[in-house]
């Protein structure tokens, strides 16, 4: 199988690439199968079903409201986040539902919507969608959201298809140390190599003009979340941090504290990935790095990187991406990067991973000191569960990025310190994290049904 740095790094919207993203993108598919089927106008019913994670978390999450959307003809690329709150109104207001944007079909979220707690055979993240003329069933179609935004349907998962790229690529690795030996032979670093993988499908010009788009939507998600205060949506009734600290930041005079004199790098590491992670919580626009859950991770070391690193410039952006995508594929290939099906090891391991990958890269490190900083980053996460409180993307989500991001830059400062040499591969400690997901109680992994989600005080 062969997986694209673009792949990884989609742009959309909060708060969830499996869970929003995913769902708005198997919706959209969905009408296009209807309308190159010639089905659409005959439309009269439509049913929704979700299973698993998608129906344990779902409100939490906005899946309902994505799978309308994107029922309604919109993709998460190019949906105005705006729009969403006006159209679930007018649509409870008028009980129809504008499918692909202009045909009228009733709807009630009521009635329609159906939440399951089982899940389906092939993944957590499930969802089946059934249309109806007035006389019979038409079409349906079920869809497992297998993280990062990645989608596929009933057939596919049936020929454990669960990756349908196969272009071939002049340097194809499966394993890290396939990477090296491949970046020995050839002499080159992983971001060399991961272009050359990358002009299977795209000019090189166009490959770095789209990772630089994604790499505006990153700093302007950060500068969103840094602009805005307030509450976050939901019944946690969470505070927006990352304005106010920002001010004390730009404002703050000298201290003689041991933490806040060493604490510069740190406070801006937190910052950016709480700006980043704000926003998702609030569905704006965002990338998938390599989910919505972890997303401000890489943001918030690159966006640091780019600030404050001398000489820094648009080729290290696409160079950091470049290196950071080989982990995140390693990880998707070896294991997952869904918190539903490996936990938060999956999501926030592989991102803190990927960073400490693409800044050791930037920073000049050899192919063995950049895969020794992605095997820190993911070997210190390794067991950590994904357990929002009420299934929102908030509690531990935001604050466990910034964690992430610090622990990021640490990794890529260790392993730059050594000569690449070390003890445990990143090969290992990918394939512990699939072990240790596999191994991990369900309850833990995005149901919200243990863990913190369940140890909360009532007051």
């Amino acid at each position: 199988m062969s997986i694209s740095v673009f792949d990884l790094f989609k742009i959309g919207i909060g708060p969830s690439s499996s869970h929003t993203v995913g769902p708005m993108r198997a919706a959209w598919e969905f009408t296009q199968v209807l309308c190159n089927q010639g089905m659409l106008e005959q439309v009269g019913r439509l049913e929704i079903h979700l299973f698993g994670s998608l129906s344990a978390t779902g409100l939490g999450h906005g899946t309902d409201k994505a799978i309308l959307m994107g029922l309604m003809g919109e993709q998460p690329q190019t949906i105005d986040p705006a729009i969403i709150g006006p159209a679930m109104e007018q649509m409870a207001e008028t009980q129809t539902l504008p499918l692909n944007g202009h045909i009228a079909v009733s709807f009630d979220p009521g009635r329609d919507i159906y939440w399951h707690q089982e899940n389906l055979p092939h993944h957590p993240n499930a969802m089946q969608i059934l249309v109806w003329s007035d006389k019979e069933e038409l079409y349906r179609n079920t869809y497992y959201s297998v993280g990062g935004g990645f989608v596929i349907d009933e057939a596919q998962s049936a020929q454990g298809d669960f990756d349908i790229d196969s272009t071939p690529l002049p340097y194809e690795f499966n394993t890290a140390a396939q990477l090296l030996a491949l970046c020995q032979t050839q002499g080159m670093s992983i971001s060399t190599l991961m272009m050359e993988n990358e002009k299977a499908w795209r000019e090189e010009s166009e490959i770095r003009s789209q990772l630089l788009e994604i790499w505006q939507v990153m700093k302007t998600c950060v500068l969103n979340g840094l602009a805005k205060d307030g509450m976050l949506p939901g019944e946690l009734r969470v505070r927006r941090r990352s304005a106010a600290w920002h001010l004390r930041l730009l404002n703050r005079e000298a201290s003689t504290s041991v933490i806040a004199s060493t604490g510069s790098a740190m406070d801006w590491l937190n910052l950016f990935a709480l700006a980043v992670n704000e926003e998702n919580a609030a569905g704006g626009r965002m990338v998938t790095a390599p989910t919505n859950g972890a997303a401000g991770i890489i943001p918030a070391v690159l966006h640091y990187y780019m600030q404050f690193q001398p000489g820094a410039s648009e080729s290290d952006v696409v160079d950091f991406m470049l290196a950071a995508a080989a982990v995140g594929i390693l990880c998707k290939k070896n294991a997952s990067i869904s918190g539903a099906e490996v936990g938060c090891q999956g999501e926030v391991g592989s991102a803190c991973a990927m960073a400490a990958a693409g800044l050791a890269e930037v920073l000049g490190g050899t192919p063995a000191q950049v895969e020794n900083a992605a095997e820190i980053g993911l070997e210190h996460n390794l067991g950590l569960t994904c357990d929002p409180i009420g299934g929102l993307v908030q509690v531990p989500c935001i604050e466990r990025n910034a964690i992430a991001s610090v622990k990021a830059v640490n990794a890529a400062h260790m392993a730059l310190a050594g000569d690449g040499e070390h003890v445990v591969s990143l090969d290992k400690v990918i394939r512990t994290m699939r072990e240790t997901g596999r191994d991990m109680h369900d309850k833990y992994k995005e149901t919200s049904r243990g863990g913190l989600a369940v140890n909360i005080v009532e007051c």
